[in-house]
């Protein structure tokens, strides 16, 4: 059996440098570790920014956490020291040597003070140590690159955003959209403060801003929080598009005015003549109710005549929503006109439909020879005088229309098919 210590079997000289060698390496990539950390950029920021919330409480425990983990690693560098100085007393390591190297290197024998104590108070194994100094880092540096890594991506856009933001408010201004003024005006100052606001927050507690990734244990895995900023990208954009429509109108207020007094003008035609066609109806058709002609409408006019102003004034703001309601409600009254127009007329179309009826008849009973029947000529001339005579009485006309008609019919029952008809 081998010679045994509390630290367990005795190591051999080929044990011993192997563990010496591999604890070399990795007090080498400790320290490289370390060092990266100690210059990490987030770092730096960290150290002097002045911090609140969640980061300022996390900062100042992993403040003290890196403080001790130099400390760690200063107690793992002596102990590597003075294992290594062991070893190289002799070629050939004796037996004590072997049983002290084996100590140092398997066994509890690493002391450390306590954070802030001043006094030992804990002890490990170089293995354990190489553990807590791992575990130490990786928690420290996952708030590093955390913290780096807002700041990395949201103040940048946030600038960007304010800059675009910038130009909007000046595009605004030009166009008349101010705040008090215009609704876009005002949502361009809550977004100002807004965007103020955020980047303050960010700056002084970046770690509000993270969400970490589900199931990842690498440090700084997550992505930067930009649900603020995207909600106020998009308000931008929607106010970026309502000032695009004021550029619009006031490229085209011209043309469109010109098409709104146009249509307007229309209307007032179209009312026009149907207050004419009225008194002829009622000049030349008894016993007919025939709608009253509404007059022209002074309100668009009036604000036709506003808009004009707006448009001199450069109003483009107040101009854009009331060119809307304009074009609108003149095409809707010029379809009222037209309906007007139709309904007054409608009792001239039923007298020129029965004339039409009547004459159409007449050719037909003239194809077939009869233009010259009595009964014939008797009815029709008194369908024609009522349907040419003023007032013309629509209801007994259409009457004796239809009489002229049936007795057309019954001798057209009776009689030869015309040739000339046939062919």
């Amino acid at each position: 059996m081998g010679v045994t210590d509390p630290a367990g079997p005795v190591m051999d000289r080929d044990e011993v440098d192997r563990a010496l060698a591999r604890l070399g390496q990795e007090h080498e990539a400790i320290e490289t570790s370390l060092l990266a950390l100690q210059d990490h950029a987030g770092r730096r920021l960290l150290e002097g920014a002045e911090l609140s919330g969640v980061t300022q409480e996390r900062w100042r425990a992993t403040e003290d956490r890196i403080t001790l983990l130099w400390s760690y690693f200063d107690a793992y560098t002596a102990a590597l020291r003075g294992a290594r100085e062991i070893r190289s007393r002799r070629r050939w390591s004796s037996r004590e040597d072997l049983a002290e190297l084996t100590e140092l290197l398997r066994g509890t024998s690493v002391a450390v003070a306590g954070p802030g104590t001043g006094r030992l108070s804990e002890s490990f194994s170089l293995a354990e140590l190489v553990d807590r100094m791992n575990e130490m880092y990786a928690t420290s540096l996952d708030l590093v690159v955390t913290a780096d890594a807002v700041w990395s991506a949201l103040p940048a856009r946030i600038d960007l955003l304010a800059a675009e933001l910038q130009r909007t408010r000046q595009l605004a201004h030009s166009v008349g959209v101010r705040p008090g003024e215009h609704p876009a005006g005002d949502d361009l100052e809550r977004i100002t403060r807004t965007l103020t606001r955020l980047r303050e927050d960010v700056i002084r507690d970046p770690l509000a801003f993270w969400v970490p990734a589900r199931g990842s244990s690498a440090p700084g895995g997550g992505r930067p929080d930009t649900t603020v900023y995207d909600r106020e990208a998009r308000a931008l954009e929607d106010v970026r598009r309502e000032i695009d429509a004021v550029l619009t109108v006031r490229q085209d207020a011209e043309a469109r005015l010109i098409r709104l007094r146009d249509v307007l003008s229309r209307a007032d035609r179209t009312l026009a003549e149907a207050r004419t066609a009225r008194g002829e109806v009622l000049a030349k058709i008894a016993a007919t109710e025939v709608p009253v002609v509404s007059g022209p409408p002074t309100v668009l006019q009036e604000q036709l005549a506003t808009a004009a102003e707006y448009r001199r004034g450069a109003q483009w703001h107040r101009l854009s929503p009331l060119l809307e309601s304009l074009e609108q409600r003149a095409e809707d009254e010029l379809l009222r006109a037209r309906e007007q127009l139709t309904a007054v007329t409608a009792p001239l179309a039923v007298r020129a439909e029965l004339r039409g009826r009547l004459d159409a008849y007449k050719a037909k009973v003239a194809r077939h020879g009869l233009a010259e029947d009595p009964f014939l000529v008797e009815r029709y001339d008194a369908a024609r005088r009522m349907l040419w005579s003023a007032p013309c009485d629509l209801r007994v006309a259409e009457g004796a229309v239809l009489r002229y008609q049936r007795a057309a019919a019954e001798l057209l029952d009776g009689a030869p098919e015309d040739r000339k008809g046939d062919q």
